[in-house]
This record gives structure tokens, sequence and C-alpha cells, in this order.
């Protein structure tokens, strides 16, 4: 968190929290929802600003509750969540990367879900893979032992017996089936702070 942003809630500890203006989408866009927005219940716009995106991202963080929120100065501005609390891209290295700009080293569980959606977990971080990048991350994946291809995803997705792997930064993990039921629930954030 940046000092500035520390010096603020000290100076001024009990400006009342904010909630439904900020926004993280399923390709880890911050979105500003201004009250147009909110009434229909729309995207809201895509932050441009690089300085402003740099802010929320040093600032992000998480209350005992699992609600996510950009500490701006005093106040918690709360992030409504379009998938999970990071969103994930590969970079041209080869690098998980959240869209906090951090790299993953490791990632310590992986699952897919019955729509296709990669989730990993690092630490104590859930995160969805962008949909753009999973065509990607194929390499990472092997079926019984060979490459994956658009065959053997199928014959993954319908038999349940079949053992899919994913290897990242030299650790090799069972990929784990996960329903597409409610994300927050299970991994323990809310989704929409209230």
């Amino acid at each position: 968190m940046d000092e500035m942003v520390r010096l603020a809630m000290a100076k001024w500890p009990n400006v009342p929290h904010c909630y439904g203006w900020l926004a993280l989408d399923s390709r880890g866009n911050w979105r500003m929802l201004d009250e147009h927005a909110q009434a229909l219940n729309l995207a809201g716009d895509k932050i441009h600003h690089h300085a402003l995106i740099g802010f929320i991202n040093r600032n992000y963080d998480v209350d005992a509750q699992g609600n996510w929120y950009f500490q701006n100065g005093p106040q918690r501005v709360y992030v409504n969540l379009a998938a999970t609390p990071f969103i994930l891209q590969l970079d041209g290295a080869g690098n998980l990367v959240d869209h906090t700009e951090n790299i993953w080293p490791q990632v310590d569980a992986i699952w897919l879900n019955d729509e296709g959606r990669l989730i990993a977990q690092y630490q104590k971080k859930i995160a969805q893979l962008d949909d753009r990048d999973l065509a990607h991350c194929l390499a990472l994946f092997k079926l019984q032992g060979a490459m994956l291809n658009d065959e053997a995803w199928q014959a993954w997705m319908s038999d349940s017996s079949l053992a899919l792997e994913f290897s990242y930064a030299g650790k090799t993990l069972p990929v784990q089936r996960l329903p597409s039921e409610d994300l927050a629930q299970l991994f323990g954030y809310c989704s929409q702070p209230k």
C-alpha cells in the first residue's frame, strides 16, 4: 500500500466506504461504474489511465469478510468482481501475470470448470485465466502424458477418469474439475460487496 494512502487513512479514519463504483472484469480491466451504468447493470467504462491503474493495483486488498477493495486515500472503494479477485494473462515469456502486474512464480492448485474456465491458486490468491489466453496455455497441459489437442480436450471434458496435468515453473499439478457454480462461495470471496 502506498505511504500517502496510509497517512490519509490515519488523518481521516471515518470516511464512508464506497460501493458499486468500481469493477474488475473477467479480462483484468478496471471499470468505472457511474450512476447510469449502475442503473442499467452495464459493464462500465474501462479505465485507461496508466498511472491510475497502477495506483489501484498497488492499493488493492481484501477485508476479513472476503470483500476486495481499492484503498483510495482514506476511503475504501469496494470492487465488484466479474470472475475472481485476480485475472491471469500469459505474457510473451510464458509467465502467468495477474492483473496487478505481478508474475506468479508458481501455481499451487489448478482447476478447469465445465465451461472451460481455468482457475488457479497461488498461496491465498485465486485467479481466472483471461479467456483469450487459454489457447496459448495448451502447451502447459498434458493428457495421459501426451500433448493436449482439441480432441484430447473434449475427451477429458467427457471422461473424468482421464488424467490431465498442468506444468508451470517446473511444477506439474493434476488438473481438478470444478463445477460452474458460484466460485465466490467456493473460494471465500464476495463478488458484489454491499
